[in-house]
């Protein structure tokens, strides 16, 4: 009679460790501060840049959030405009990507009102404004890269792509879109 029950007693506990599992994952663990990263980066969230036509910043689905693509704009409205590969060097291509990349992080605590809440960035698509003999895009979206991975460690290493284009809305010198997965 008792070899009847081990079946079901081994179901039972597989099934609760499958629930602890994803118990754990439900949130993040002590410690993982997103913010506290951005502070001692010297770096303040601006107010989210709004979208100029009709579509929103973000959208959720489940447990990953669509971000529009954002562009280097300053909190004074200001933007990193031009070419890469003609009137824009490749530093000044990163810091536009970098300043890309608060922006959007601006976005994401508009939403979830808490970065903590993040629990990895996805996908990443980085366009960069430049001349068709330009080939150094990753080197210019590694500016956006390098902040992610600054804020969240491992949980911001993306998949990506960093692809040239003919031109951007206003003459951005970069617009990017992401991918993130957030906790429930």
């Amino acid at each position: 009679m008792k070899n009847n029950y081990r079946p079901l007693l081994t179901l039972l506990l597989v099934v609760l460790a499958i629930i602890g599992c994803v118990v754990q994952q439900s949130k993040p663990e002590a410690g993982y501060d997103p913010e506290a990263k951005l502070k001692a980066l010297n770096i303040t969230l601006p107010t989210p840049p709004q979208p100029v036509a009709n579509y929103v910043n973000g959208v959720r689905a489940g447990n990953l959030i669509f971000l529009a693509g954002k562009g280097p704009r300053y909190a004074d409205g200001t933007e990193i405009t031009g070419k890469l590969g003609q009137d824009v060097s490749i530093e000044k291509g990163y810091e536009g990507a970098r300043l890309t990349a608060i922006n959007q992080l601006a976005v994401l605590k508009a939403m979830l009102g808490d970065l903590r809440k993040v629990k990895r960035i996805v996908k990443v698509l980085g366009m960069v404004n430049c001349d068709p003999s330009f080939i150094e895009q990753p080197k210019v979206i590694n500016g956006f890269s390098d902040l992610m991975v600054e804020v969240f460690g491992e949980r911001g290493k993306h998949a990506r792509a960093a692809v040239g284009v003919a031109s951007l809305p206003r003459g951005q010198a970069v617009e990017i879109e992401l991918v993130v997965e957030v906790y429930e």
